[in-house]
């Protein structure tokens, strides 16, 4: 690793001068996908450094409960897995990179158990599975309802251990692109207030989904889409944005996840009249079906009348304390400490809920973006493993095999790029960013604030763009986030401090936040069909003779977006009809 100045800890010194810092590749993001490829790029020799909004160990891929698939056990193979993949995708997944995750999710799953992530284990001492939905077999390996956690701070000790340098509460604002390439980043150091360039032959785009578009969200509150804008802005496509999935058990209120797990150690959903309602739904998997076709069970059922204040019941009463408290003592703690019911006893009301997006930017099965030097992988990438719906224990295995690959990928890259832009270059580009971000700073106080421009998008996209959707319902949205880009234009920053400035950074985010809702709904409105997650009522059918394809999204300077497409990969396993 070079480094050009060194980085001051006195913000004093460095406030308005240029600060230009020096690796071969930069990733964004400390989640499972970040980390995993952070290590595999300085495993095979790039020097690397690893930006973070947030302390590694408070990334989202630590909401993660249930587990993480693999076809280990007897009776079951890596063709099973792709082909459970596939149909839970309705077959918009790429085969070919189906194949690669599921190919390679054993070794990966071992390598993790050898780093010291302390998977259960069954009464005979091997690793135990438990199901999850739309799988063939219960091949989903866990650590009780925190799965995510363990495998999180497991990856975090290696990479602490590896020396890679990761810059915690940090802030990414734009990539510096020179000549097409991808050549760093500009990165607002959040304690001090400094805007530092951090230049690098690759970066590695790694931070996560934009679940905060919608509201309300299982998600946490850092996830707000920036990676994805950012590689949007710098001329990325992004693909299958329409593929929003919302989780059938979110609890009532607070909108927190209560892990599909539940269902997978035996967990019943009810309507009002105590039915047990997914039997009439998908008669053979019942509340293991796909995520996308007990949501829409669910909301058929509380649009019936047969709700519940809204929600339906999740019932874990005959499992028993000792599952419960053993198995999933993190939503058994969520619904004492949110409703005050003790699931032991009681059923616990549930409802849909965004919870994941299987779009993002467009990538390879070795990470690459179309545009040179730009890597990307996790919820915030689109190698499309995921398809029209993400079977649930599939998101980790995704981060894990693909940040692997792609932190391999850049590392080889990176040898090819023999020089880097020069200071005069990145001086002029940072003194830009500065200045732009200044013009946040030097707006009146009297403005629009973000918090109710951001309540106000996610508001409209959930009604709008959710569970069910159609075209005068789409158009509206459209219409309104274009009103809120408008508006946008006038948020006040109130806190006018340079150190720790939240209401800066919320700010920041909404600019990202706007831009990946708005592909989400132009992608939404091009796609006349249902497929997975995309339930239209005016469309109401899935139609392969003309949907069979991915909607890329791709931003022009000063003009509309424009809409492309790219035919979905078929390896062996033909279309056919979804059943549960």
């Amino acid at each position: 690793m070079s480094e050009g100045n060194a980085k001051s800890t006195d913000s004093d010194d460095r406030n308005g001068k240029s600060v230009i810092v020096d690796y071969d590749v930069i990733v964004l993001g400390a989640g499972l996908a970040g980390m995993r490829a952070a290590l595999e790029a300085a495993r095979n020799g790039a020097s690397v450094a690893v930006l973070s909004k947030v302390h590694p160990v408070r990334s989202h891929s630590g909401a993660a409960q249930g587990g993480i698939n693999a076809a280990i056990g007897e009776g079951d193979s890596w063709e099973i897995h792709a082909l459970d993949t596939i149909k839970g995708s309705d077959y918009l997944a790429d085969q070919d990179a189906v194949e690669i995750m599921c190919s390679e999710a054993p070794s990966d799953i071992i390598e993790l158990e050898h780093m010291g992530v302390i998977f259960y284990r069954a009464p005979d001492g091997k690793l135990g599975t438990r199901a999850f939905g739309g799988a063939s077999k219960a091949r989903t390996y866990f650590v009780g309802d925190i799965t995510g956690q363990a495998l999180l701070y497991t990856l975090y000790d290696q990479l602490l251990k590896s020396g890679v340098k990761v810059y915690e509460e940090w802030f990414a604002t734009s990539l510096f692109m020179v000549g097409g390439e991808c050549r760093g980043v500009v990165a607002l150091d959040m304690m001090n207030g400094d805007l530092v360039m951090l230049r690098a032959k690759a970066v590695f785009v790694a931070s996560g989904g934009m679940g905060r578009v919608y509201e309300p969200s299982t998600n946490a509150l850092i996830c707000t889409g920036d990676g994805i804008a950012l590689a949007y802005r710098a001329g990325a496509p992004v693909m299958d944005m329409e593929m929003v999935q919302y989780h059938p058990t979110t609890l009532k209120g607070s909108g927190f996840l209560m892990t599909e797990a539940a269902r997978g150690e035996g967990a019943y959903l009810l309507n009002s009249l105590g039915e047990r309602f997914m039997e009439k739904y998908a008669p053979n998997m019942k509340e293991l079906a796909s995520r996308d076709v007990v949501s829409r069970a669910e909301w058929q059922e509380i649009a019936a009348g047969r709700g519940i204040d809204g929600c339906v019941l999740l019932d874990l009463r005959h499992l028993g304390p000792d599952v419960i408290l053993k198995k999933l003592p993190q939503i058994h703690e969520m619904a004492l400490d949110f409703l005050s019911i003790d699931m032991i006893e009681q059923p616990v009301p549930v409802r849909p809920g965004m919870h994941y997006i299987m779009g993002g930017v467009k990538t390879d099965s070795d990470a690459r973006s179309p545009v040179p030097g730009l890597y990307a992988a996790g919820e915030c990438a689109c190698v499309s493993v995921h398809g029209g719906n993400r079977l649930g224990a599939n998101s980790l295995l995704d981060t894990l095999v693909f940040g692997r690959r792609g932190g391999r990928s850049a590392a080889s890259y990176v040898k090819s790029v023999t020089s880097l832009p020069s200071d005069a270059a990145g001086e002029q580009f940072l003194a830009a960013e500065q200045k732009r971000v200044q013009g946040f700073m030097d707006r009146p106080t009297t403005g629009e604030t973000h918090a109710k421009l951001r309540l106000e998008l996610g508001t409209l996209m959930d009604e709008k763009v959710g569970v069910y959707r159609d075209e005068s319902g789409l158009q509206q949205a459209l219409a309104g986030v274009r009103d809120l880009q408008k508006r946008y234009d006038t948020v006040a920053v109130r806190d006018k401090g340079r150190i720790y400035n939240q209401a800066l950074t919320f700010a920041l985010e909404l600019g990202y936040m706007l831009d990946c809702a708005e592909t989400t709904i132009m992608s939404a409105l091009e796609r006349k069909e249902s497929r997975g997650a995309q339930s239209r009522t005016d469309y109401a059918q899935r139609d392969d003779a003309n949907w069979l394809k991915h909607i890329l999204v791709t931003k022009r300077d000063g003009q509309a977006p424009a809409i492309s497409y790219v035919p979905v990969t078929i390896t062996k396993w033909p279309p056919q009809e979804r059943k549960y």
